[in-house]
């Protein structure tokens, strides 16, 4: 990750995301608490999550409004937009509000997509191709750091100072990334790709997924595990207090050793990318998830802490093998549109996988539902692994055997006298005219 960093470019764009992650992190679990401070309902406090997660639907129009417009200067926009949503919660006092946190919460999500896929097609406008691994693996692994201390910090100011905090460091991270990312010398614009109907130009991110091998099979594996990963987010509290017999308090040890892992998948994924390829790390990625889950079919406590800490692993491999992939495999003027269209394709499998846990941890033993993520997440990674040659490292290809250097060979010239005989015998001679 070194080499990447070096690059006064990104660099600068590191500066900037890091200051809206920070935000991002502090955010999300704390508009929660809110809402179930407000209203004493756990149902309505989850109700958040959902509001953030809804507007994924809206992918394709967001990815296709990405598309049309400058990298830079629209990243730019698009978090001082961010920090102008915030400002509502300012006016939240009493649960006769909390559809104010709701708002705020589904302009969040709809704003979280459009920075994720400008982002996406910022990093490949200023990165060389053979670094896309290493910037990738680089904000992933302060996003997983983040995950560490984020919830934690956004927990403690809205206790300490209330939501009208959470709204003020929300607004100051997304405008200094805004601040940072103005800096950049813009990048020299790809031209722009023969216009369509706008129904086709929508569909564009879609058809590019579902018509390139590596990224169609790298979809279908990870929704695969996607399907059933989510069902984690409940169990682990139902392994926690039937399993380990503690305080629910207990899941933020384990989630902190969960970032660990995360810090440690992140600076590991430009390696795998190298030596595996991006399906490969993918597939590592999701694989690495079906230890961990038959692990916590067996309630003990170490085993609890290898397997979160294999859990923290697994997402960012899976994170950096399919943005680099994305990235590598899509035209410059259609990564807005793939990235936003990826984004909607995980994250409709991974909603499903956490409300139907939350279902069925209620009827089924919580070993047996670990057990089936398990295999589930084995079969996905399998999947993957049997596709990994359709992205197989640069160095992989064997290369074309040396060729001695020929040299052109010059014919000697001939006599005329040599040339008329030749042609005479052949029978080629022929009297000259007149």
């Amino acid at each position: 990750m070194r080499t990447v960093l070096r690059r006064p470019d990104f660099r600068l764009l590191f500066g900037g995301l890091l200051a809206s992650m920070t935000a991002e992190s502090i955010l999300l679990l704390a508009l929660a608490i809110w809402v179930k401070d407000l209203t004493g309902s756990n149902g309505l406090a989850g109700g958040t999550i959902f509001a953030v997660v809804a507007p994924m639907t809206l992918a394709p129009v967001i990815g296709w409004f990405v598309d049309r417009h400058p990298r830079r200067p629209f990243f730019v926009a698009a978090n001082v937009v961010t920090a102008v949503l915030l400002t509502p919660l300012f006016t939240v006092a009493d649960a006769g509000d909390v559809w104010i946190v709701y708002l705020v919460a589904a302009l969040y999500g709809l704003s979280s997509i459009t920075l994720g896929a400008a982002l996406s097609g910022l990093i490949r406008e200023l990165v060389p191709v053979e670094l896309l691994a290493e910037a990738n693996g680089a904000l992933q692994t302060v996003r997983q750091g983040m995950r560490l201390v984020g919830p934690l910090a956004g927990a403690g100011l809205y206790a300490a100072l209330g939501g009208w905090a959470l709204a003020g460091v929300g607004m100051v991270g997304f405008l200094t990334a805004a601040a940072v990312v103005t800096a950049l010398p813009s990048p020299q614009q790809v031209p722009s790709a023969r216009r369509l109907r706008w129904p086709a130009e929508m569909g564009a991110g879609l058809r590019h997924l579902a018509g390139e091998a590596a990224l169609r099979r790298a979809l279908l594996g990870y929704g695969l595990g996607s399907l059933v990963m989510g069902f984690s987010e409940s169990l682990i509290f139902a392994y926690v207090d039937q399993g380990l017999h503690r305080d629910a308090a207990f899941v933020g040890v384990l989630v902190t050793v969960q970032g660990v892992g995360g810090l440690l998948g992140g600076l590991c994924s430009p390696t795998l990318v190298r030596r595996l390829g991006e399906v490969g790390t993918l597939a590592a990625g999701v694989a690495f998830f079906s230890p961990a889950a038959l692990a916590l079919a067996y309630p003990d406590l170490r085993l609890a802490f290898v397997a979160v800490l294999l859990a923290g692993i697994s997402l960012p491999l899976t994170m950096v093998g399919l943005h680099t992939l994305i990235q590598r495999r899509t035209p410059p003027t259609l990564v807005g549109r793939v990235a936003a269209a990826t984004q909607a394709v995980v994250s409709g499998p991974q909603a499903l996988s956490i409300g139907a846990g939350a279902l069925l941890v209620g009827f089924l033993d919580y070993r047996v539902l670990f057990a089936l993520v398990g295999m589930a997440t084995l079969a996905a990674g399998t999947y993957l692994w049997r596709g990994r040659h359709l992205s197989a490292p640069p160095g992989s290809r064997p290369p074309p055997p040396p060729t001695r250097p020929t040299h052109p060979r010059v014919p000697a010239p001939r006599r005329p006298v040599e040339d008329a005989e030749r042609s005479v015998a052949t029978g080629t001679h022929r009297p000259p005219a007149g």
